[in-house]
């Protein structure tokens, strides 16, 4: 029954984001059609209904000139899509030195020597027993009463035959905690790059706002000595001369917020890359665009790339570890098999150890039975299947979550997009009416009021246009961290990993 939630709980995945990322497709006015790809993986789901659902309803591309969806391998490595070669520059150095990364990697080491212990355990444990004593015996309970010396050399060897399983779960459950690490490794990383992104497009985004902020300032200054040789010409008052300097102070005072906004960011994300904050200065320095991503590259993502989200495959391998616990547990309600022997060599004195007549040897079954501790084992296949319906539940709310995220960054680049549009449109008409009102009042037929408004209302709407510019991207960021993005880097380091162990071993 649990494998059916667990069934169900896919399909509502996959079902959940190609229904999401379908509400793209209001950008386009009847764009060609580009399906969805499948990849080889929906054999492995309960049902392919929700391919059907998504080729019955296909995803538009923006422009109408991009043919086809990308590829899974444009999602793995999502940051090229932006064009910055500074943020794929930033991403390669925190994959290097993020030291959150570096922890990751490190549980994953302890996962995979862990799993080596229990693998271990299968396997004949030889131990030497070596020792020498010294006693003596009382004459009054039948001994001697003279001191005896023994002294032995010998192996001991022990072998438990696995017949209901028990520690190969164990095994089971180890290879699946390795697998679960190594996508928390992946979450880990799926974030960290995310993170890295957005604050790099808040940056351009804040150097953008400062950048209008001073264009505005010098605009604003013209128009004060403009103001300030008609005040002293006599044809205006001091009304229009006070209130054509506040605007200018105002807009004087946003600068230095900005700018330390800019540094802050900037040492975030010279921490997030594991260097020293002020090492990215000559990097980071320079005003550049704000990064973009294609439209198109956004409205073809396959929907099937929920299956790529890390924290989901760590959330199912944990709930297999768990599984195979709890088989585990129930193997000790059975008797336990062992095959038992030992050779060596024992003696009263050191001189005669290696005589024929000292040596020793026995081999035998042994088999043991749980009875005064049944009800700990009872218990324990309590607290196993208690942990189970744990791990199902997290595994089941990873997924809702999961589908709620993208759902949520669907909506957001949706509704950006639109927002900018209508900044853009509100700019052109700032501009228009500053031009306007800035040529009426030199020729006396408007008071400064009018300008006021207009340079006002141009420094914001240009403002809210850069933050819309910004947020776009930043919503298609974190559409691709919804969808498990980027995990072409870890794929690499895994094949590294793979080829070093192998040729490791070839050595041996």
């Amino acid at each position: 029954m649990r494998r059916d939630r667990v069934r169900k709980m896919k399909k509502l995945a996959i079902a959940a984001a190609a229904l999401s990322l379908l509400a793209l497709t209001a950008f386009t006015a009847c764009a060609a059609d580009a399906p969805v790809p499948a990849s080889s993986g929906d054999a492995q789901l309960a049902s392919g209904d929700w391919i059907a659902m998504a080729n019955r309803y296909p995803i538009p591309d923006v422009s109408g000139k991009i043919s086809g969806a990308p590829t899974p391998e444009v999602l793995a490595s999502w940051w090229d899509s932006l064009g910055d070669e500074t943020l794929t520059q930033l991403i390669a150095t925190a994959l290097e030195n993020n030291r959150s990364l570096s922890t990751a990697r490190s549980k994953v080491t302890e996962a995979r020597a862990s799993l080596g212990i229990s693998k271990a355990a299968v396997l004949p444990w030889l131990d030497s027993t070596n020792y020498w004593s010294a006693g003596r015996t009382p004459v009054e309970v039948g001994g001697s009463g003279s001191k005896v010396d023994v002294y032995k050399l010998g192996i001991d060897a022990s072998w438990e035959i696995d017949i209901f399983g028990g520690k190969h779960q164990t095994i089971k459950a180890g290879a699946a905690d390795l697998e679960a690490q190594y996508a928390e490794l992946n979450s880990v990383w799926v974030s960290l790059s995310a993170e890295i992104a957005s604050d790099y497009v808040s940056l351009r985004t804040l150097q953008q706002r400062l950048a209008i902020a001073r264009n505005n300032l010098a605009l604003q200054k013209e128009t004060y000595a403009l103001v300030d040789s008609r005040y002293k010409a006599g044809l205006t008052d001091t009304l229009a001369l006070n209130q054509s300097k506040y605007v200018l102070e105002q807009t004087d005072a946003s600068i230095p917020p900005l700018e330390a906004s800019i540094e802050q960011v900037k040492n975030g994300l010279a921490i997030l890359t594991g260097l020293v904050p002020g090492a990215l200065e000559d990097m980071l320095g320079e005003t550049r665009p704000i990064p973009q991503i294609n439209a198109g590259v956004i409205i073809g993502i396959p929907a099937n790339a929920l299956r790529q989200r890390p924290d989901i495959r760590a959330a199912e391998r944990q709930l297999v570890a768990q599984i195979a616990r709890k088989k585990a547990a129930k193997a000790d309600l059975w008797p336990k098999f062992y095959l038992v022997g030992s050779i060596g060599t024992e003696a009263l004195n050191t001189g005669s150890l290696f005589e024929g007549p000292n040596k020793l040897y026995s081999l035998g079954p042994q088999i043991t039975f749980p009875i005064f501790h049944w009800g700990a084992i009872k218990n324990n296949i309590k607290v196993q299947t208690s942990k189970q319906e744990q791990a199902l539940n997290n595994y089941e709310q990873t997924v809702l979550t999961a589908v709620g995220e993208v759902r949520n960054a669907v909506t957001a680049v949706l509704k950006e997009r639109m927002r900018r549009e209508s900044l853009a449109r509100g700019t052109d008409a700032a501009k228009a009416a500053l031009a306007v009102a800035s040529d009426k009042y030199k020729s006396g037929l408007v008071d400064f009021n009018n300008v006021i408004s207009a340079q006002q209302s141009l420094l914001s709407l240009s403002e809210q246009y850069a933050v819309s510019e910004g947020q776009i991207t930043t919503d298609g960021i974190q559409l691709f961290k919804a969808l498990g993005g980027g995990w072409a880097p870890m794929d690499a380091e895994a094949a590294a990993q793979a080829a070093k162990a192998d040729k490791k071993a070839a050595k041996k």
